[in-house]
This record gives C-alpha cells, sequence and structure tokens, in this order.
C-alpha cells in the first residue's frame, strides 16, 4: 500500500534549493528519490542531464491507441530563508494536526507527491489500465525553469504523442471549492539601474550640485502608474483578451469577501483597476510591480553619501495576448522617455513566460478544434471534484505564472488541465510553508477518478 504521508515526510527531508549551489547535494538526493520512486511502480525512467539540474521522464507505455497524459511536477524549492521565523526546521517535516510543514510541502512536493500516490493506487487496483502515462518533472521551476528550452527543443517529438498535461501547481482558494485553473499569467522580468556620478559623494561637499539617482529612481517609478492603479505605459493593454461573461459569472460564485482579504492581506484599502474587483483585477488584469529597490547606505545609522547608484526590480504579470519582450521593450521606451538628465538608465534582462489560457468544453468561446481526449479529461476532473469534494468545481484564471504550461503548448499543442491543491495560508514561499493533509487525501481519490475516466469515452 502507497503510504503518500511517509512519502512526502521523505521527499521534504531533501534539502533541493536549486537557486543556491550550496545545496547540490539535496537537489541530487530529490531527483534520485523521485526517480527510484517511479521506477519502483513500473515506469521506465530516463534521467535528462540539462546544464543545471536534470529532468525526470517516466513512462508507462501501452497501445497507441490509449488515451496518454503527461503529469508535470518539480522537484525543487525556495529558499528557506529566514530561517529564524520558522517555528519548526524547514527540512524536518512535522505534522501538527491536519498539516505537514516543511519548505516545499506545498510547493510543489505535496501536491507531486499526491498525483504520484494517485498514480500508485490506481495501478494497483488495476494493473492493465489502458492509459499511458508520462511524468515530467523538472528542477528548475523556482529558478525560471532555464533549461526548458533546450529540452523542449529536443524532446518535442516525444511529447507530442500524448494529448494534454495533467498538473496541480495551481492554488484553492479554500479547502472546500477546488477551481479548475483555465489560465495563467505570463511574467516579463527586468532590472533598472540608475547611475550618477562616478562614485558616492559626500552629502555635504557636493549635495544640491548634481541629481541624486535614488531621486531619479523614484521620480521614474512613480510615473509607471496612474493615480487609479492602471500601468501608465503607451501600449502596454493593446490587445488585452476581454474578459469572457461565462468567466467573471463563474467568479462571481465565489462571493468574496472584500473586508476578509482585506484582514488577510493587512491592508486597509484596495487600489485596483477601474471597473474591476480585487478578486477580477488579480485574475484577468495585468500588472506593473516593483519588487525590490535600493541604493546608498543602507546600514545601521547614518552615512551621508549621495550614492552612485540605484536600482529597482521590476516584474509584469501578463494577461492572454500580451507578449512577453514586446512589453519588456516599450516598459524600457517609457522609461528612457521620462529619464531626467544627469544620470544614465541601464537594464539587465531577466526571465520570462508567455500567459496562457484554455476553454473549457460546453462553452461559447471553446475551440471547434479541440482535442477531444482534452475535453474528456475537463468532464472527467468536473464529475471527480463533484464527487469527492461535494460541490462542483469553478474554471477560473489565476493570478501566478508557470512558464512551462505555455512553453509546451507553444512546441507540442498541448493543452493542460490543472488542479488546485495548495491554499492561501500555505505559506508558498514564505516561513513556516504547510500542506493540508485533508486536500492531499481528497486530491489523491479526485486525481485517481479523473485518470481513471478519461480512459471510456
Amino acid at each position: 500500500m502507497f503510504d503518500a504521508v511517509e512519502k512526502l515526510k521523505e521527499f521534504i527531508r531533501f534539502p533541493s534549493v536549486s537557486t543556491d549551489s550550496r545545496f547540490k547535494e539535496g537537489m541530487s538526493g530529490a531527483q534520485k528519490f523521485v526517480s527510484d520512486l517511479l521506477g519502483s511502480m513500473g515506469f521506465e525512467v530516463e534521467v535528462v542531464r540539462t546544464d543545471v539540474h536534470p529532468i525526470i521522464l517516466a513512462s508507462r507505455g501501452g497501445d497507441p491507441a490509449w488515451p496518454h497524459v503527461v503529469i508535470y511536477g518539480h522537484y525543487d524549492v525556495q529558499p528557506a530563508d529566514p530561517l529564524s521565523l520558522w517555528t519548526t526546521p524547514p527540512f524536518e517535516p512535522t505534522v501538527i494536526g491536519n498539516r505537514i510543514y516543511g519548505r516545499g510541502a506545498a510547493d510543489n512536493k505535496g501536491p507531486l507527491m499526491t498525483n504520484i500516490a494517485a498514480v500508485a493506487e490506481l495501478l494497483e487496483g488495476n494493473p492493465g489500465l489502458p492509459l499511458r502515462i508520462t511524468f515530467l518533472i523538472e528542477g528548475e521551476e523556482e529558478m525560471g525553469s532555464p533549461s526548458f528550452p533546450a529540452f523542449l527543443a529536443t524532446h518535442a517529438g516525444r511529447l507530442r504523442q500524448a494529448d494534454f498535461v495533467y498538473l496541480s501547481d495551481t492554488a484553492l482558494p479554500n479547502e472546500n471549492q477546488v477551481v479548475l485553473t483555465c489560465g495563467l499569467r505570463g511574467l516579463a522580468l527586468l532590472d533598472l539601474h540608475v547611475t550618477g556620478a562616478r562614485v558616492d559623494l559626500h552629502s555635504g561637499l557636493h549635495g544640491g550640485v548634481l541629481l541624486n539617482p535614488i531621486q531619479a529612481l523614484a521620480e521614474i517609478c512613480a510615473t509607471l502608474h496612474t493615480p487609479d492603479g492602471s500601468v501608465n505605459v503607451p501600449g502596454f493593454y493593446d490587445g488585452v483578451l476581454d474578459v469572457q461573461p461565462w468567466e467573471r459569472a463563474e467568479l462571481a460564485k465565489l462571493e468574496g469577501d472584500g473586508k476578509a482579504y482585506m484582514d488577510f492581506l493587512g491592508i486597509d484599502a484596495f487600489h485596483t483597476p477601474p471597473g474591476f474587483s480585487p478578486f477580477e483585477a488579480v485574475r484577468f488584469q495585468p500588472t506593473l510591480e516593483f519588487n525590490g529597490i535600493g541604493g546608498g547606505y543602507q546600514g545601521e545609522g547614518t552615512k551621508t553619501v549621495i550614492p552612485s547608484k540605484a536600482f529597482a526590480k521590476i516584474s509584469c504579470r501578463l494577461v492572454p495576448n500580451q507578449e512577453p519582450d514586446r512589453i519588456k521593450g516599450i516598459v524600457m521606451d517609457a522609461i528612457r522617455a521620462r529619464a531626467p538628465r544627469g544620470v544614465r538608465i541601464d537594464f539587465v534582462d531577466q526571465h520570462k513566460g508567455d500567459p496562457y489560457v484554455v476553454v473549457p468544453p460546453g462553452r461559447p468561446n471553446t475551440p471547434k478544434d479541440q482535442s477531444p481526449v482534452l475535453a474528456r479529461a475537463f468532464r472527467a476532473a468536473e464529475a471527480a471534484v463533484t464527487a469527492v469534494w461535494g460541490r462542483p468545481p469553478l474554471f477560473l484564471r489565476e493570478g501566478g505564472s508557470v512558464p512551462i504550461i505555455p512553453a509546451i503548448k507553444r512546441a507540442t499543442g498541448m493543452d493542460s488541465v490543472m488542479l488546485g491543491l495548495f491554499l492561501p495560508e500555505d505559506n508558498l514561499h514564505a516561513p513556516n510553508e504547510s500542506f493540508n493533509l485533508d486536500v492531499m487525501r481528497k486530491g489523491v481519490e479526485t486525481a485517481r477518478r479523473i485518470l481513471s475516466g478519461i480512459t471510456t469515452s
């Protein structure tokens, strides 16, 4: 009998931080753990070497006429810092009540183990199941999947044999309501560097003579939004996909509590674009955000300098019909045009990801050529969620990004069925990350029913 919770504990113990070379051993351990686990289930496992961290391809073949699903996940996690804010050791899984605590518990080791457990139970009960399955598990998701384009270039032909992708790397609004995610925002990231004098200067000897780069940076950043919260960059909203009436109606079923959301965030007012509620804004609208800003002295006490340099880290979340390179270009053009004299502007181009949308069957804008197996999977998912959770799922776009999903779509033509399993209170990327074990148990049964359901027309 497959014990999903014990397997998850083993998985969490590997400190698989992909962005930090000090965790190389943890990355290798996590990769081997997953490879061995899938091998023990009868899968043919291939470890695809990359320039950074390997990708696991594990396949269960069968009759070419059988449906074929690719199950995606990632074995890497975010750094655990700041360690002082954890109440339990980040890489020693701890079960408290119905939660398991540890870095990666919710993102993505818990959801991935949920789907592995579903496959294990399914095959234990029906070894001859007429379903081809390929696990595609990477180790670079938390660093932007830099090896994925090259991987797709060499393996797209093999993946094209499949019908759709199934994954659980998206969210639930609460533990009683499942969302089948049908859209993800894209990403465009860049760093802005502002340089003034060739070195830091004494603010008493030189203050009032030159433009301070921090002041210049603040002035530039302030121009990138209008007072109502809209992005103030010419062409930013060109071609943005309209929100369909059925999407607004689906979101309205959540009956979002604005006050509760405000309290959860710890704010006293929302700042959303005109015409959009906070719940609509995070799913349907693009953004431009400042993720980091700095310059000058940051230590204790004072140091009266005019810094030579200042910087800001900028990210744009994009919706369908926004192309990341075009958005980066017009944002940089706007900044150059607004930069005051006396400073130099430079950019560092960071990673990107396309937005993604898939329309479930039966909607007014469902593509006429939608894959019949994909449509069957969506119907199986709706039936499974209704049976296991006691209420039907909602079909919603999500504000987050999973850049490999549009990359797979572009390279292979495959769409994705995304069953959310982590909750707002799971503290993804933050101290005291955890995963709800009741959600995990329901998730195993739901995935088992979905995979079984696509084998029958």
